[in-house]
């Protein structure tokens, strides 16, 4: 058989799907994907580093951006661009653009956006690598940024300056699962005609869309929830086209951080099955953290779904389900946290997150260990915290396996 372009079975008609009609898990599973000749049911992964053009001037017309296609895998590639059509819909955004790590998604969006002279408003309630480039890397080009109450919108305007270009906010946080009213931040951050950019790696698009509260922009870790078996590792930023394909994706261009095909089409599968996964995270979560609250060892438990947590209310109103992470303190310090965790036979000792498997961290010498110690404390990771990203296993089997280490 030959199965040459021009020879190929003809093209499978594509069906018209408006995203506005459809429901997220919906659009997890139906966009992104443009048949070949070959009309394939599932996507597939185009694994080449450039593509070939039918003339010099065809060449020329998209190499200039007169003229629509790819060019090559470090900036366009179609196991990548399913990925990000897809992402974008389920987030109700324009566009998205696919990275090599959730870090690198911030660092793309920062440097492709700011410049020196620039100024950022963040907390440092967020995960210990992006506080380290905010706090030690970004100076050394110029960029700045005041650090304030994750919680307190008047405390952000506050920090507002005539060079403030971007308000930062992770939320929830890692590991506390600290809240911020991003409405309140969009209205911060609009009327200083700045940015407001939220990452939103614990919860997905599955559980909270931000863009639809007023932000401009998302930062994911594909890593996390989108995978959910952890097996690959990249990020995405999604929003605007005017910022995504304008700014944004010049950046990614000319420095190159981009995200594989391969690795595009294991997250493309991951989106599939993303808010069927994260109603039953959140269920084994909601379980745990009801649980944890009446064990004596245990002296407090940060989950936003409790009703004893400070922004549990605020949970409830931007937030579709209360999160698939937690974390929590017990009488001791670090020797008996270590202990507990050792202790512990089913769950994972791995600092990822978004993982089938349940995972468990001591994020003071680990995930946030690289930041000052004050810095550490003064957020709440102390010596005495752990932190759970619960996967997809019976909670039953979780609680006990929590309770034979704790009474250990």
């Amino acid at each position: 058989m030959d199965i040459t372009q021009e020879n190929a079975v003809p093209k499978a008609p594509e069906r018209g799907i408006t995203p506005t009609d459809l429901h997220p898990d919906t659009l997890a599973i139906r966009t992104g994907h443009h048949r070949t000749p070959f009309g394939e049911h599932s996507e597939p992964i185009v694994t080449t580093s450039s593509f070939v053009f039918g003339s010099a001037a065809e060449a020329a017309a998209k190499f200039s951006g007169e003229a629509d296609g790819f060019i090559y895998s470090r900036f366009t590639n179609p196991t990548v661009a399913a990925f990000q059509e897809r992402l974008a819909a389920m987030e109700g955004a324009e566009s998205a653009i696919g990275t090599a790590s959730g870090m690198s998604a911030i660092l793309a969006t920062v440097l492709s956006l700011l410049s020196s002279g620039d100024h950022i408003v963040a907390s440092k309630s967020m995960f210990g690598s992006t506080v380290n480039l905010f706090q030690k890397l970004l100076p050394r080009f110029g960029i700045t940024t005041t650090w304030v109450t994750l919680g307190d919108p008047d405390h952000w305007q506050a920090a507002v300056t005539s060079k403030t270009r971007m308000l930062f906010v992770e939320t929830p946080t890692n590991p506390l699962t600290e809240l911020a009213d991003i409405t309140a931040l969009a209205d911060v951050a609009h009327n200083a005609d700045a940015l407001l950019v939220v990452d939103n790696c614990f919860c997905t698009s599955a559980l909270q869309q931000p863009i639809k509260l007023g932000a401009d922009l998302v930062i994911h870790s594909a890593t996390k929830f989108l995978d959910g078996q952890g097996r690959c590792v990249g990020g995405a930023v999604v929003g605007p086209s005017r910022i995504i394909d304008d700014a944004i994706f010049g950046y990614m261009r000319s420095c190159g951080p981009s995200m594989s095909p391969f690795n595009a089409w294991v997250f493309l599968k991951g989106l599939e099955t993303l808010g069927l996964r994260m109603q039953r995270h959140c269920d084994n979560a909601e379980a745990i953290a009801a649980w944890l609250v009446t064990h004596p060892k245990v002296t407090r438990v940060h989950y936003p779904g409790l009703d004893t947590h400070p922004q549990h209310a605020l949970a409830c109103r931007q937030q579709a389900r209360f999160g698939p992470v937690m974390s929590f303190e017990i009488d001791g310090g670090q020797p008996e946290a270590w202990q507990l965790i050792d202790q512990l036979n089913i769950m994972s000792i791995t600092a990822n997150l978004g993982d089938a498997k349940t995972t468990v961290t001591h994020p003071y010498t680990t995930t946030h260990a690289r930041m000052d110690e004050a810095d550490r404390l003064a957020v709440g990771v102390n010596p005495s915290l752990i932190r759970l990203a619960i996967g997809l296993e019976h909670d039953a089997d979780l609680i006990n396996d929590l309770e034979q280490a704790l009474n250990a």
